[in-house]
């Protein structure tokens, strides 16, 4: 028997009423239903420093090593995006780059390369986040990510969500489980 894949699905957004989050939160009931085991995180409850070679140094924050052990258990990614001024958000980014860095005792390896990723964004401009979205493409890309060629980018993001967070739209529901299937379709288990 086939074991489910394990999907970490989260925003890059700390904003506690994000839509990002509402985004990442629908993706991620769409992968639960279509048989994945599901770990949704708020980087809210991750606080890291700024990434600083210096820092290695130390003994990693516990933050950091609850990371890095949910990152090493999964096979995918689901990651709704902010855009801050045509690109990704600092957060975001920030997160990624400590867990692209081997712990100094070797107890971590970076996983990226493990992963099937789905990027997302929700904004309300009319561009949906979607020069935000290239942007972490190629972060997470150079990484050793697949990233599957569907992505999501809502605009007018503040009629997209009814107010439980569910999508109003069908369209734009089916897009996100489009997206979350080549996601599940492309992850090792």
């Amino acid at each position: 028997m086939t074991q489910p894949a394990h999907i970490i699905a989260f925003a890059g957004s700390l904003r506690s009423d994000s839509w990002n989050k509402q985004l990442v939160n629908a993706a991620a009931r769409s992968a639960e239903s279509a048989g994945a085991r599901v770990t949704v995180l708020d980087l809210a409850d991750y606080p890291l420093p700024m990434f600083d070679e210096t820092l290695e140094d130390q003994a990693p924050s516990a933050a950091l090593n609850d990371l890095r052990a949910l990152f090493s258990s999964a096979n995918g990614l689901l990651i709704a995006s902010p855009e801050y001024n045509g690109s990704i958000a600092p957060v975001l980014k920030n997160t990624l780059d400590w867990l692209s860095r081997s712990a100094k005792d070797e107890s971590y390896q970076p996983a990226y390369g493990q992963f099937s990723v789905g990027i997302m964004a929700a904004s309300p401009g009319g561009l949906g986040g979607i020069r935000g979205l290239s942007h972490l493409r190629d972060v997470l890309t150079n990484v050793g990510s697949l990233v599957v060629p569907a992505q999501v980018a809502v605009p007018a993001s503040y009629e997209a969500f009814d107010e439980n967070g569910q999508i109003v739209n069908a369209a734009l529901s089916d897009r996100v489980d489009a997206l979350v299937n080549q996601v599940l379709s492309h992850a090792h288990v």
